[in-house]
């Protein structure tokens, strides 16, 4: 099977879908692959490497591939260069996106990798979402390091003694566990809060401080339910009320706020209000990490960084694994790899299977037809 990795065509999208390490182990395995020119450079992945394992470099990778292997679904000109029966895997922002009757009217069959199972432990070694979000963890503290005017640990000088930032991080799933982790390695004094209450154990253990919120036991054992889905869950009115106090207490005090939440299919929910940030000290710096799905954060704007008039300053960067995009899309296309295994069958045919658990869960056109129910 001849397999295409196109070059990718959104702005600021640096990842690439295939390494020189994956290539290899798909010749290997028996296929031919096609890398279009320069689509991993600027993931500093160069089209000699891919030569020397076996690629073929050609200025268009659509043609003649029966496999699309992509960071960011095809869009524009992109979908139109699919043959029908064409398989694509990518990350289609399913729930958001407006080509998936396309991609089934063109007989596109589209696995949407966002949309792995969680609970499926086979399937850990395929989770795009938790290895990017890994790296943009790390990289959104040293971001807002950066745009920061003060120093991260306590340092005692003859000049005096400098004070830790006080860094307050939101969101607790893997994004923020990596956010702590390296935001006390660089001596900051960390808080951190989630609707999860199983999340309390991971922040101590990072040496993070738990910000607690009182629940009633009808609402525990809702959480906890969620929880085994590895999602948030609906809170009630009274934590809502109880949580936007003690976050409203913490965020005023913290010098770095680093927002993670968000919500598959829909809207990043909104957990700073713009009177909670009129409260912070001058010099603050939060970073939305939802931004590009609505933000945490009132008054954040995708790439564009807000100021406030009491001098507070809102990061609204997108994309973050992008930045990091050698090691991003080395994780990204291990992931990628592994779930392109399973569409081969024991003979080492090509066989979509709508009934596989896996497959299943990220068909999302296919036949035709689109499998995926967005109501």
């Amino acid at each position: 099977m001849q397999i295409g990795i196109p070059t990718e065509t959104v702005a600021g999208e640096n990842r690439v879908a295939a390494t020189p390490e994956t290539v290899k182990k798909l010749i290997g395995a028996g296929h031919s692959v096609v890398i279009e020119r320069g689509a991993g450079v600027k993931a500093a992945y160069i089209d000699s490497a891919y030569e020397q394992v076996g690629a073929t470099i050609k200025d268009d990778a659509y043609q003649g591939s029966q496999l699309i292997l992509k960071v960011r679904a095809p869009v524009g000109d992109e979908i139109q260069k699919l043959s029908a029966n064409t398989t694509v895997v990518a990350m289609f922002d399913p729930y958001r996106n407006p080509d998936l009757d396309t991609f089934a009217n063109q007989n596109v069959s589209a696995f949407a990798l966002e949309l792995l199972p969680r609970t499926l432990s086979r399937a850990q070694n395929m989770d795009v979402l938790s290895s990017q979000a890994n790296l943009a963890g790390y990289k959104s503290v040293l971001l807002a390091a950066a745009e920061y005017q003060r120093m991260f640990p306590m340092l005692m000088t003859a000049a005096g003694t400098v004070k830790p930032a006080r860094v307050v991080i939101m969101g607790v799933g893997v994004a923020g566990l990596q956010a702590i982790a390296t935001a006390k390695r660089l001596g900051a004094v960390v808080e951190a809060t989630d609707l999860r209450p199983t999340a309390k154990e991971q922040v101590e253990s990072l040496g993070g401080k738990w910000l607690d919120v009182p629940m009633s036991p009808e609402e525990q054992a809702r959480a906890e339910e969620a929880a085994k889905n590895g999602y948030g869950w609906t809170p009630g009115e009274q934590y809502i009320k109880d949580q936007a106090a003690i976050v409203d207490k913490a965020v005023s005090n913290a010098d770095i706020v680093i927002t993670t939440a968000l919500l598959p299919g829909r809207n990043a929910p909104r957990l700073i209000k713009a009177e909670t940030v009129a409260k912070m000290k001058p010099g603050s710096v939060i970073l939305d990490m939802a931004v590009e799905t609505g933000g945490n954060v009132e008054g954040s704007k995708v790439g564009e960084t807000v100021f406030t008039e009491n001098g507070v300053k809102i990061l609204g960067v997108p994309n973050i694994p992008s930045t990091l995009s050698t090691e991003a899309s080395a994780l990204y296309a291990r992931n990628v790899f592994n779930f392109v295994e399973t569409l081969f069958d024991a003979n080492k045919n090509f066989s979509i299977n709508p009934e596989e658990e896996i497959q299943k869960a990220l068909l999302v056109t296919h036949g035709g037809q689109v499998l995926l129910k967005r109501g």
